[in-house]
């Protein structure tokens, strides 16, 4: 490793280490990624220029897999068969209608190039982000815990296979093969964990998510769909006796290293100028998440929540990021998406993460009541 490999790696870890601390110094208690991904964005070339992403590109698309596969390990598949799960797939439908349709204006006015990331966009939720959040908060436990997952699932997978079937880089039959050794390789991993201890099953883990990056080339979209089926084949074949181990340390290693790496990267990787030469289009972007992702919300829950929680429900499945980054690498590395369309949807994400799951956890919280602190880093 090089010396400013090296560098890079240690200011990236200072931030991570010193995120926490501000989220707890900060009134309000803001979320640790968005001190994650500010710090990064100091630290990184359009600021201070002190350290510069492509030094800790592998970290950072680990990070990315680690985050998928804890959101894939989290999610119960019945889960999609209840209610729950039903009226999640049907507020998704109705988003991506939607973001046909606006999206599909905004292309004819000449105000969008990439019609389908910029569609597929306004249809996510960063579930994997949402998680340590959720927990610190509390909003997890109960009915409104399982709606709030349900739709977060929903809203992190089928953008992912959404991506995959209309951006993939593939001819269908390599697409098939690809898709094929990802479900081998995650069913081999499941099998292993039946037969090895936690810290062998974690090693196993990172070995799965390394071949992932290698195959599709620099974390391409299929890595994050292997990494999510992974995190579900884990957890319906653990055993419950060892579960809780591995899981810690699961935990422990993502949330702990590549987590954060992934998102100080994000923040050093985002393009402040365009932003500020297109302010406008940051704050359009940042609008359609919460129009278009999160206002169906209000409609489709109308029977199964009360009206407090259809605006916090609003709000979570609106907010939106690591998808956000690779769709805008995505259009940019292809030539069908204009960097200022790219930085500013990445700019919206950031906003939402530091937003939406904010005022959804004010609306949440009875008065008087404090949060149990959550040591994991989102």
């Amino acid at each position: 490793m090089s010396e400013s490999s090296l560098w890079s790696l240690l200011l990236v870890m200072t931030v991570a280490a010193l995120a926490p601390i501000a989220s707890r110094l900060v009134p309000g208690r803001p979320p640790q990624v968005l001190f994650l991904i500010l710090g990064g964005m100091v630290i990184g070339p359009s600021v201070l220029g002190w350290a510069d992403a492509v030094d800790i590109e592998l970290l950072s698309g680990l990070g990315l897999g680690f985050l998928f596969l804890l959101a894939g390990h989290e999610l119960d598949p019945r889960m999609l068969r209840e209610r729950a799960g039903t009226q999640a797939l049907l507020a998704w439908g109705v988003s991506a209608a939607l973001a046909v349709l606006v999206v599909g204006g905004l292309e004819y006015l000449g105000y969008v190039k990439a019609f389908v990331p910029v569609a597929i966009a306004l249809t996510t939720t960063a579930l994997g982000t949402l998680l340590p959040i959720l927990r610190e908060q509390q909003m997890l436990a109960g009915p409104f815990g399982r709606y709030v997952f349900a739709a977060g699932a929903v809203g992190e997978l089928l953008p992912i296979l959404a991506i995959s079937l209309f951006l993939g880089a593939y001819d269908s039959w390599w697409e098939a093969l690809i898709i094929a050794s990802i479900a081998g390789l995650a069913l081999l991993l499941a099998w292993l964990h039946k037969h090895a201890t936690s810290q062998s099953t974690l090693r196993i883990t990172v070995v799965l998510l390394l071949a992932l990056l290698l195959i599709t080339e620099n974390f391409g979209i299929e890595a994050a769909l292997g990494a999510f089926f992974a995190g579900m084949v884990l957890r319906q074949t653990s055993s419950a006796e060892g579960n809780q181990e591995f899981e810690d340390k699961l935990d422990a290693v993502g949330y702990g290293f590549f987590i954060p790496v992934f998102f100080v990267s994000s923040g050093m990787g985002l393009d402040l100028q365009s932003i500020l030469n297109s302010p406008g289009r940051l704050l359009a972007f940042f609008v359609l998440l919460l129009v278009v992702r999160g206002v169906p919300a209000i409609l489709i829950y109308r029977k199964t929540l009360g009206p407090r929680q259809r605006v916090e429900m609003m709000f979570l499945t609106a907010t939106a990021l690591p998808l956000l980054v690779a769709l805008s690498e995505i259009g940019l590395q292809s030539g069908v998406m204009l960097p200022e369309n790219a930085a500013a949807l990445v700019g919206a994400g950031v906003l939402s993460i530091a937003i939406f799951p904010f005022v959804a956890a004010r609306l949440h919280r009875p008065v008087g009541q404090r949060p149990v602190r959550d040591p994991r880093v989102p």
